[in-house]
This record gives structure tokens, C-alpha cells and sequence, in this order.
């Protein structure tokens, strides 16, 4: 009697249950599964047969027995900044869909920016556990994870890096275009009274702030008082901060953001405190997460090109596991975001602008 399929929950199938349905030597097995070069041909119809009986058993190769022989593990390890941001949970989403698309699988690691709790993935990466590193977010507060990183043989690649220095090749946005080409769109709609509400992120990453302040001075001669905010990147951080900015003597007729996610506390705040947007005032986020499209009234944003980005690093890292003699040079490789124009911006009430 042929073996069966492995029922779920059973013990799993082995290259020695292989073996014995297919009537040939475990090392035989060993050779088709793994497509390894041999010195004696194998017979086409015994690798058929070896092949069919993996098939049958529901064989699934060991992807720590793998990495422990040197071989490709086919897995990806992701080492995300902060899980909490809706932001890179868009972007896990993304780079999980194009490594299967590339027949590879993703670990996912967590740092949170305290350093006693920094995630150590030395063992890992001597182990070869996965063929390749993917870093979501700036990572400049975890110097020994960089440390780590630097000193090992897997290759890594950066997204979003911010701050940190350039040691990997990294694909990023350029921020400050994104920020001028939101603030562009409120001062063509006829506003000149723009806040900015700056998050604060778990690294001092003041690009977005930056480029803000620059544009006031280059427009209207400067930033008037009161009108950038900083505060935590929360929907709450965005409520308070807006919430500050209507009780000034002269209130914004317009308000920018560093992320959506603050831009969404905004919107909950105008609409308590009855500023409607856009009609009194208007709001610009950053980022596109997925909740931008469907706030009332949905928001104006600029949209990060993360499916390209996702696409670039995932492409780059195959291509190094691949390969060890290519050459892993830090590189800079920069995205421009979109502004996609929706219903929370309009040109400000007359005498409001």
C-alpha cells in the first residue's frame, strides 16, 4: 500500500518517508529535492518518482535545516521600527506579497526604539536563517542592531532610513518635494494662513518640519507665530495639536501635516469644534495610509510610492543573496510621492485666506 498524504497535525513528512515510497537511497531524495549537481545522472523518471512521492506526503523542506547547511532558505527577515504605525503595516503588506512573488516568505522582527529591548538577530544571521535583510524605518537609535547588520555576511537593504547613515543600499522619498507639493496645492487654492503639524517619530527626523519652514519663508517671509505644532504621532497628538492652533488669535485657514495619522486626529477635532472642512479650514496629510481615503471628508494627501519602493528593495536583496560576489556599495535610490488631491481642501471662506 502507496504512503499517504500527512493529515494535519501529524508528524511531518521526511526525505526518509520520501525515500521509502519512492523506493530509491535518501540521498537520491536528497539530490532532486534540493536540484543539487551530481556526478551520476539521475534518471528523469526517478526524479519523477521521488517528486511525485514529496508531492503526495506533503513534504515541506526545513527552512532552519537549510540555513543551517548554507542553502537558501528562501525567507526574507524584515526588522520593522514601529509595528503601531499604520504606515508600515501597509508597507509589511507590500513586501510580504512581492517576496511570495518571488517564491520567498518574510520573518518579521520588532524594535521599538528602546535599547533594552532592541531585537539581536547576530544568531540569525550567522545561522544564515534567512538569504537577505530588509530594515522598515530609520534605525539610527539601535547602533548595536546596525552593528550587527554591518559585520554580517547576509546582505541588507534599507527603506526609509531617514537619518541613519548610509551604510546599505536604501531606497527612500524625497520628503521634502512631497511636503512643497501639498503646501503648493493650498497656496494655489488661496491660502495663506498655514499651520504645520509636525509628529514626533521615535527618531529626530525633522525633514518634513524642515521643508515646511523653508516654504513660508520662500512664499510669505515666514512662519507666523504659533503655527507649527509639534506633537506625538497619534490620532490623539493630532486632535490636541489642532485643537491648540483654533485658539489662537488668528487661526490657520489651512493646516499641513508630517503623517495622516496625525491629519486624521485633525479632522475628528474639526469637526467637534465645527471649523467643517474645507469650507473653514483645509488639510493636507502625508503618507496615504490606507484610512485616507475613506475619512469625511477624505483626506488630501500625499501618496508614498511604497508598492515601487517595496518592489526596488525586494528585487536588490534577491538579487545580493544571490549572488555573493556582488558588490553591496551603500547606494541612495529616491522615490517621489504623489499628491492626491481629495475633498478636505478647497480655497479658504472669503476673508479667511
Amino acid at each position: 500500500m502507496s504512503p499517504r498524504r500527512q493529515d494535519p497535525g501529524s508528524t511531518p513528512a521526511t526525505m526518509r518517508d520520501i525515500a521509502a515510497a519512492a523506493a530509491v537511497s535518501q540521498s537520491t531524495v536528497s539530490r532532486v529535492l534540493s536540484c543539487a549537481p551530481t556526478s551520476v545522472p539521475i534518471a528523469p523518471e526517478t526524479r519523477e518518482r521521488v517528486v511525485q512521492a514529496a508531492r503526495r506526503l506533503g513534504y515541506r523542506p526545513n527552512p532552519l535545516a537549510r540555513g543551517l547547511r548554507g542553502a537558501s532558505t528562501n525567507l526574507i527577515g524584515a526588522v520593522v521600527r514601529d509595528f503601531s504605525d499604520p504606515f508600515f503595516a501597509g508597507a509589511i503588506e507590500a513586501l510580504v506579497v512581492e517576496s511570495m512573488a518571488h517564491g520567498y516568505n518574510v520573518v518579521l522582527g520588532h524594535v521599538d526604539g528602546r535599547l533594552d529591548e532592541a531585537i539581536s538577530l547576530t544568531s540569525v544571521l550567522e545561522t544564515r536563517h534567512t538569504d537577505a535583510i530588509v530594515l522598515l524605518g530609520d534605525m539610527q537609535v539601535q547602533p548595536q542592531l546596525l552593528a550587527d547588520l554591518r559585520n554580517s555576511s547576509v546582505p541588507v537593504v534599507g527603506l526609509w532610513q531617514g537619518t541613519s547613515p548610509l551604510e546599505f543600499p536604501t531606497a527612500d522619498t524625497d520628503d521634502r518635494a512631497g511636503i512643497w507639493a501639498g503646501l503648493g496645492h493650498l497656496e494655489s487654492l488661496g491660502h495663506r494662513r498655514i499651520a504645520f503639524l509636525s509628529a514626533e517619530l521615535p527618531v529626530d527626523y525633522r525633514v518634513r518640519e524642515d521643508a515646511y519652514v523653508d516654504f513660508m519663508h520662500d512664499r510669505f517671509g515666514g512662519v507666523p507665530p504659533g503655527y507649527l505644532e509639534r506633537c506625538p504621532n497619534t490620532l490623539a497628538g493630532g486632535d490636541a495639536a489642532l485643537r491648540r492652533l483654533l485658539e489662537l488669535p488668528e487661526p490657520p485657514s489651512a493646516v499641513a501635516t508630517s503623517t495622516d495619522l496625525v491629519a486624521v486626529g485633525a479632522l475628528h477635532t474639526a469637526h467637534s469644534l465645527g471649523a467643517t472642512v474645507p469650507q473653514r479650514l483645509s488639510v493636507v496629510g502625508y503618507d496615504d495610509i490606507l484610512i485616507a481615503s475613506h475619512t469625511v471628508p477624505a483626506l488630501t494627501t500625499l501618496r508614498m510610492p511604497i508598492s515601487e519602493i517595496v518592489s526596488h528593495a525586494v528585487g536588490h536583496a534577491i538579487a545580493l543573496a544571490r549572488d555573493p560576489a556582488a558588490v553591496r556599495t551603500p547606494s541612495l535610490e529616491v522615490f517621489k510621492p504623489t499628491l492626491i488631491v481629495r475633498d478636505s481642501t478647497a480655497p479658504p471662506a472669503a476673508g479667511h485666506d
